[in-house]
């Protein structure tokens, strides 16, 4: 195996992780709720439309209008994701923001540190990345458990680049 080889082989990442934020109501859940939603409100307001009580009609409309900005806000913010990736040479994080915004940040897996802090009851409540002058918090959109599966992983991934 030539030299270059070699080079190559160690830049070859060995740990991939891309971390998105969960979401339990997919496309299908979210039209369903809307839709039963807005028969509801029809139905209610078109009762109390009847009964000359006509405000009501289009304040409940109103809800059922904040409800679904509100969930189309909730689903724009599930774009953001992180991409972590380690080899023997490279420990690599790139931050995309809902907005398609993207930092990528560099270590070197030598010399980076995984900060972790707990609670007692709650268990990981943050997760770093600290080195060269650099502090980047990661996973903090993740639920405890996905934390402490994603914190067991990446110990073992660093540990192992450090060997």
């Amino acid at each position: 195996m030539g030299e270059t080889n070699v080079a190559y082989a160690a830049d070859e990442p060995f740990f991939k992780a891309l971390l998105t934020p969960h979401r339990s109501l997919g496309r299908t859940g979210f039209l369903i709720l809307m839709g039963a939603l807005g028969f509801g409100w029809l139905v209610t307001g078109a009762f109390f439309l009847s009964h000359g009580a006509w405000p009501v009609f289009g304040f409940f409309g109103l809800d059922v209008v904040a409800l679904y900005v509100a969930f189309r806000v909730n689903y724009r913010a599930a774009r953001a994701r992180e991409e972590v990736s380690v080899s023997r040479t490279a420990l690599d994080i790139r931050k995309t923001a809902p907005s398609g915004r993207s930092e990528d940040y560099h270590f070197n897996p030598f010399w980076a540190k995984f900060a972790i802090s707990r609670h007692s009851e709650i268990g990981i409540t943050r997760m770093a990345v600290e080195g060269q002058g650099q502090n980047v918090p990661i996973g903090g959109f993740l639920n405890p458990d996905d934390r402490e599966s994603f914190a067991k992983a990446f110990q073992q991934a660093l540990a192992t680049a450090k060997t």
